[in-house]
């Protein structure tokens, strides 16, 4: 399905016409909101002269890109998701860019081997819990195990791509069967049947259903400043702990952006990527969605103002998608969601 993003033209388009296709322009399939992106490529567009021509597709962004070929105009690719950045490289929609900026600015694990995709800003998956019944400030995401959580845990369907990605993280550090042995007394300490969003584990613990839950930073962030009174409330009824591995850092996934296979213009589409990768860029991103930046240069962003910095953990991305599959089958092994 694609979303017209009405109010954006003629910054985000639907088509690509002759016009569109010069030079001094670079042509981006976009599955992020609209709204994330375009004060990033404005930026752009004004330190460089380069204009940025988007297409927003929420969903079969890949399968379109694929279905043009040779004929595609699209230069630039923006996913969520390191797994849907692989899966890209699996269907032969990218390529693979040799740039020092990016090799300096991107940090190894969070981008491709091949260079075929870079990340642009990081989803840090974290725990959640009740300021008022939860008196500690950190965890580990082994943690969660323990029986003294019994009927205390708050989560959204394991199936869901946020939580295959942190079971896939699991995987790939403890190994197989102790990520089965883990998962497995995780399951034995929720309060009830995985369900809903992020946000409604916030709202769970307001409501007292269970102390502590699973999310991504972000949607506490967008909570606490929801103009509606209700989800205001959520959000300030849960405080977000320093959440890790167990001698590692923080689950991270990530936004990133790809040069497609069939770029016509390649070298405007490599400017941009390194664009994205800049400080200024960074912040624009970051605080659009209360997400990280992928630099740790970047200063006072946002989300480090209402949760503090945090140390993504040097799991290799690509390590992790690829454990994808496992984990997704571990899920319905040990009947998570029932």
């Amino acid at each position: 399905m694609t979303r017209t993003p009405w109010g954006l033209a003629p910054l985000l388009t639907l088509a690509f016409g002759a016009a569109a296709a010069q030079a001094a322009d670079v042509n981006v399939y976009t599955s992020r909101e609209p709204d994330l992106v375009k004060p990033v490529f404005e930026a752009f567009t004004k330190t460089t002269g380069v204009k940025v021509n988007a297409v927003f597709l929420q969903n079969g962004l890949e399968e379109r890109v694929k279905a043009e070929g040779q004929n595609s105009p699209a230069d630039v690719i923006i996913l969520v998701d390191a797994a849907k950045l692989a899966a890209a490289v699996d269907m032969g929609i990218t390529q693979p860019v040799s740039s020092t900026v990016l090799d300096k600015n991107v940090p190894s694990q969070l981008r491709d081997p091949q260079g075929n995709w870079f990340a642009t800003t990081l989803r840090s998956r974290v725990i959640y819990a009740s300021k008022e019944r939860v008196t500690q400030d950190a965890m580990t995401y082994e943690d969660l195990a323990d029986p003294k959580w019994k009927g205390r845990i708050c989560i959204r369907s394991a199936q869901h791509p946020y939580n295959v990605s942190l079971i896939a993280a699991a995987i790939t550090r403890l190994g197989p069967e102790k990520a089965a042995d883990w998962l497995t007394k995780l399951k034995s300490n929720l309060a009830k049947k995985p369900s809903g969003g992020d946000r409604d584990v916030a709202k769970d613990i307001l409501a007292g259903v269970c102390d502590i839950g699973v999310g991504n930073t972000y949607y506490v962030g967008l909570l606490r400043n929801d103009p509606n009174p209700s989800q205001k409330a959520w959000g300030e009824a849960v405080k977000v702990l320093d959440s890790s591995f167990a001698g590692g850092g923080t689950h991270v996934n990530i936004s990133g952006a790809a040069v497609a296979k069939f770029a016509p213009h390649k070298d405007e589409a490599i400017k941009l990527l390194e664009f994205m990768s800049s400080d200024q860029a960074q912040k624009l991103m970051a605080d659009g969605n209360y997400e990280y930046p992928i630099r740790a240069s970047v200063q006072d962003a946002d989300t480090e103002k209402l949760f503090g910095p945090i140390k993504p953990d040097s799991l290799s991305l690509s390590e992790i998608a690829k454990n994808r599959k496992a984990a997704s089958e571990l899920v319905d092994k040990v009947g998570f969601d029932n």
